[in-house]
């Protein structure tokens, strides 16, 4: 058993508008920038089957003027005081941030405030069919012209069950997205953009007494909303293993293993980020060692513990060198995770996971925006904020057995996806070497 391992809390006042916006501030004068940022707890696992793609439709949305700021002001006002302003969305939560000079903090306030209480008096067709192309285009680019683009979206598909809140991608589909009308976005936004489905966290140089009243200002009277339930789908398992085939203009054939684990911030959640560091990160891990160092049979080599709110995905993906079968990847690959079933890890391999995982979650919060976002992430996600400050401490009482049996996972039956050059199946994973 190692040490025990702890980080400075993150401390922070944490309280909630009349409205039912919750709001958390983190005042650090060390730091020369203010970060704003407005978290809500909607992503693509709030849409359904035949509409999807709206949660992060909205993102791009959001930066087109409300009813007192307009298109492209946002952006305009704040970029030109130096600011940096953006939005991300993902399975379980969209969120908005502005890093500003503390001079600018009030103004970015009112902005965020603005497009909460009255974006939809300023959102047009037009709009709507901009933007629809924006992601469209965004889709081409990134996903369906992009060399194993769509990988992620095949395995998601595959490995959720149909109507799963996780089984279709976050950017949406083509067909939905072309198919979203302005009543489906109007809808979309009253379900979910309010602000008792919202939480503002501010981290950085700022008067607490200033910006409470700041706050009141630019959102208390904003209405509250009435959030449609959450999804709460039921588990599940993958009873054989699935492969799947897919041939597109690629260079060298890839190889993606993938099992359903578990959501976020749980023990085994935990024991599988551990294992997947010690399987893949840096050259001296298992698999870089094995496959790209003594057996020289792949190009790059990568496994992960993706845990959601509502459940988790945990990986390892492979690309071959020229030549080299998937088959004698996927072989190589069970080969360690055998090795590790019956000889187990050591603790020297358990230390290092550990060190890297503290020295990844110190990075986190080395800037006012990490710190913003991942309060308000522990918040939405987990609806306790103070969740950040337990990080690192779920990690303590891990010992090497425990990761050992962790693996058991990736021994079970799995989502095997190949993707191989056009006119290449035989470079596929077949279960055999």
């Amino acid at each position: 058993m190692t040490s025990p391992r702890t980080l400075a809390p993150v401390v922070f006042e944490q309280y909630t508008l009349s409205n039912g916006l919750t709001v958390i501030l983190h005042p650090d004068d060390s730091t020369p920038v203010a970060a704003v940022v407005v978290m809500y707890s909607v992503g693509s696992k709030d849409e359904r089957s035949g509409k999807t793609g709206l949660a992060h439709l909205f993102e791009h949305l959001m930066f087109k003027g409300s009813a007192n700021v307009a298109d492209g002001e946002h952006f305009r006002l704040l970029q030109e005081l130096g600011a940096n302003v953006n939005g991300t969305t993902s399975e379980d939560r969209t969120n908005y941030y502005e890093v500003v000079p503390p001079t600018a903090l009030e103004l970015a306030l009112y902005l965020e405030g603005d497009r909460m209480g009255h974006l939809l008096d300023a959102l047009s067709q037009e709009k709507l069919d901009n933007q629809r192309d924006v992601v469209k285009n965004e889709r081409r680019q990134h996903y369906d012209n992009q060399p194993y683009g769509t990988a992620h979206e095949r395995i998601k598909a595959a490995l959720f069950p149909a109507g799963h809140p996780y089984s279709w991608p976050v950017i949406g589909s083509m067909d939905d997205l072309t198919s979203a009308t302005l009543q489906d976005v109007h809808e979309f936004f009253r379900a979910y953009y309010a602000p008792n489905n919202a939480c503002l966290a501010i981290a950085g140089r700022f008067r607490p007494d200033e910006v409470r009243g700041w706050i009141e200002r630019y959102f208390g009277s904003i209405p509250p909303g009435t959030r449609p339930p959450m999804q709460r789908p039921d588990q599940f398992a993958v009873a054989s293993t699935l492969r799947i085939v897919h041939a597109e203009q690629v260079q060298l054939p890839r190889l993606y293993l993938a099992w359903p684990s578990a959501p976020m911030h749980t023990h085994d959640d935990a024991l599988l980020d551990l294992l997947t560091t010690i399987l893949s990160a840096g050259k001296s891990s298992r698999l870089h060692n094995s496959l790209l160092h003594d057996q020289a049979i792949a190009q790059s080599v990568t496994a992960y513990q993706q845990g959601d709110q509502l459940a988790g995905m945990a990986g390892i993906q492979a690309t071959a060198r020229p030549g080299i079968r998937l088959s004698t990847l996927e072989a190589s690959i069970r080969n360690e995770i055998t090795r590790i079933l019956q000889d187990g890890v050591t603790q020297h391999e358990l230390e290092g996971a550990l060190n890297y995982t503290e020295t990844h979650l110190v990075c986190r919060r080395s800037a006012a925006l990490n710190t913003a976002n991942g309060l308000a992430t522990c918040h939405a996600l987990l609806d306790h904020a103070g969740a950040m400050n337990e990080e690192l401490s779920r990690f303590n009482d891990i010992t090497a057995e425990a990761v050992q049996n962790a693996a058991r996972l990736f021994a079970g039956p799995c989502v095997a996806l190949s993707i191989v050059p056009t006119g290449h199946d035989n470079l596929a994973a077949d279960g055999a070497a």
